[in-house]
Parts: C-alpha cells; structure tokens; sequence
C-alpha cells in the first residue's frame, strides 16, 4: 500500500510538472493522471492473479504511450515491481513473455522522450537491464523461498517420524517391561502357591518341614520383590549405570534350586562350550527357561515327577530344551499354551531372529525348544 501511494504520488507531481511547462495537455494530464491510478490500484492486486494483473498494468502503460506520455513513473516503476513478483511467484511460462514485453515497451516508450532530449539511448537500455535484473532477482528469491519451504518440510517431516518412532519405542518398551513382569510374577508367585501348599498338608505332621518350606516361601518372595524393585528402578530412572545385573544362564542353577524346592526334580545338562553372550540374549535365554519350568509345574499335573533343563552351545547358536513327564487332561493342556508365558517366550525369540518349538512330547509330557542365534541382534 506504501509503495503504491509514494509510486502515485510522485507520478502526480511528474504529471502536474509537465502539465505547467506545456508538455502536456489538460486532456492528456486528466487521461494519464487515470490510467496511473489504475496502475496503483491493480498493483496492490497482484497477488490475486498475476496473468490478469500485469496484462491489466500493462495496458494502461501501453495507453500512456500511445497517447503520448511516454516514461511516466507510475508505468515504469509498477511495471518493474511487477517483474519481480511474477518472478517470485510465478511460472517461467509467464516470466519470460512479461520481460519480452516490457522490454518492448521500454522503446517504444523511450523514443519520445529520447527525441525530447530527456534521456539517452543508453539510460534506456540500462532501465531494460534492470527489468532483467529485477525478474532474475524475484527468480532466486523465489528459489531459495522454495528450498527454505523443502528444509521447513522435511524438518516436520522427520519431527513427526522421531514422534512415530517414540510412540513405537513406549510400545515395545511397555511389552518388554510386561514380559518381564509376567515372568517374575508367574514364577515367583507359582513357587511361593506349590510351597505353601506343601506347608499347608504337613504343618500337623511335620511342622518342622513344613517351617522350612514357609522360610522358602519367604525368600521366594524376598527375591521376587527385589527383581520388582529392580524393575520399577529401570522405570524411574533412563540412567542405564544404575541399573542392577538382569539374570542370565549363569543363574540357571539358582533357578532350578528353587523349583527343587517345590519338590519337583530337575536335572540340568550342559554341551559345548560356554560362552559370554550379549546381555539381552542372556537375559532372553534365562526367561524361556524360568517360563518353561513355571509352566511345567502349573500344568504338569498330579503325574509330574521329573523336568529336564538342557543347555547346549554351538558356535553360531544357544540351544534351549525344557521337557517335564507330566500327563496333564487334554482340555487343560489344550488351554495352557495360550497364555502370556508362551507369547512371551515367542516374542523373545523372535526379537534374536531364532525359532522356538512348544508342544506335547509323543510318549508324554511338554516340550519347550528354543534356538537363538548368536549373531542376532533385538529389533
């Protein structure tokens, strides 16, 4: 609007500066002191169709020339800023013919006032470079405007995939902590219920067994609550120099120590050669054991007597295979594989890209294999 009002402004006192020496006349005056204001006020439109705009700036410039007022400053300069905002804004397609034009404007309309000895060839043709010049400008700045918008754009772009990406980090972080929930709970919770209940049948025949399964129901639970605390301290805290060791097979023989405590016999084996493996791995492999055996003795049935824990290292794997002789009633057995203990094995395996087969033994008894390769890596 500013720019528009100083343009009009100044091409009046152009105007009224010839009118009073003579150049012009009334008629003229009158007919240029119009088509200048036109000018102003489409120039103020420019945004709402550039095409109609300068056609329409245009005219009324050429108009100016065919009646004689040659170079008048409201044509010269709203045709300039023109330039530069179809370069800004507009297609090459119209660019180009827009300076062809105003080029040819240009002389025509400098003939008369070169004539008049009002300006020099060569000012008329450094007011066609700077029409150039202008369009070239509108032309980068709109090159850099485009590619300031791409940065903008992929800047958003990438704030909503690290968003995405979180949203997927919570959710696997929820199921981990989940998995590792159940199997703490389930276990621990399992053992604690098979003692107590074996206290509970000999607490008037033998107290002093049955005081001695309670003090194991005690330290069951002792131990289960500092997992729960070192879990809940994993939550509170993203430090990872403050979090406690996770179990591996290295506690295999803890493990097993406290199913024994139940009552049920479990023997362990180990082949090949032990390995340091990656903390999340063991970590997994502890799991599927600790599940395999808490699933055994909830659905072993009254025929459990014996579980078989085997660990087996190969160069590019970790062997695991959990099997119990215990006859459970088909409906029951059919149900307890569907529960979280089993999807949480299959999600542990899975993340090490290894392979994990549970099922009924054909002479009897449950079956838990699992393979995971060394090489393979948590995703």
């Amino acid at each position: 609007m500013a720019v528009a009002v100083l343009v009009f402004a100044y091409d009046l006192l152009f105007l009224v500066v010839m009118l009073v020496g003579g150049e012009f006349t009334p008629l003229m005056f009158m007919t240029a002191l119009v088509l200048s204001l036109v000018i102003c006020v489409l120039y103020l439109l420019r945004y709402r169709s550039l095409p109609w705009i300068f056609a329409g700036v245009f005219t009324a410039a050429a108009v100016q020339v065919a009646i004689g007022i040659g170079l008048a400053p409201a044509s010269v300069v709203m045709l300039g800023l023109m330039l530069y905002a179809i370069g800004s804004w507009g297609a090459w397609r119209l660019l180009i013919p827009a300076v062809v034009l105003t080029a040819g404007w240009t002389v025509l309309a400098g003939v008369p006032v070169v004539r008049d000895d009002r300006a020099r060839v060569g000012e008329i043709g450094m007011l066609m470079l700077a029409y150039v010049l202008v369009a070239l400008v509108g032309r980068l700045l709109r090159g850099r405007r485009e590619r300031f918008e791409a940065l903008q754009a992929r800047a958003e772009q990438l704030t909503r995939e690290r968003d995405a990406q979180a949203v997927i980090a919570a959710a696997e972080e929820r199921t981990r902590i989940a998995r590792e929930i159940h199997d703490i709970v389930s276990h621990s919770l399992g053992t604690m219920v098979v003692m107590a209940d074996g206290a509970a049948q000999t607490a008037t025949a033998d107290p002093v067994q049955a005081g001695a399964a309670m003090e194991r129901v005690r330290d069951t639970g002792r131990d289960a609550m500092n997992e729960m605390r070192r879990m809940l301290g994993v939550l509170r805290t993203a430090d990872p120099t403050g979090r406690s060791p996770q179990p591996g097979l290295g506690e295999v023989d803890r493990l097993v120590a406290e199913v024994r405590a139940t009552g049920l016999r479990v023997d362990v084996s180990t082949a090949g050669v032990p390995v340091q493996l990656p903390s999340g791995l063991d970590l997994a492999a502890f799991r599927i054991v600790q599940e395999a055996l808490t699933n055994a003795r909830k659905h072993g049935g009254p025929l459990l007597s014996l579980a078989k824990v085997s660990v087996t290292y190969r160069p590019d794997a970790v062997e695991l295979t959990v099997t119990d002789d215990g006859r459970e009633p088909a409906a029951v057995a059919a149900g307890a594989g569907g529960g979280h203990g089993l999807v949480g094995m299959r999600e542990r395996v899975d993340a090490y890209g290894g392979s994990l087969r549970a099922g009924p033994r054909p002479g009897g008894g449950y079956e838990v294999h699992a393979t995971l390769p060394l090489g393979g890596g948590a995703g």
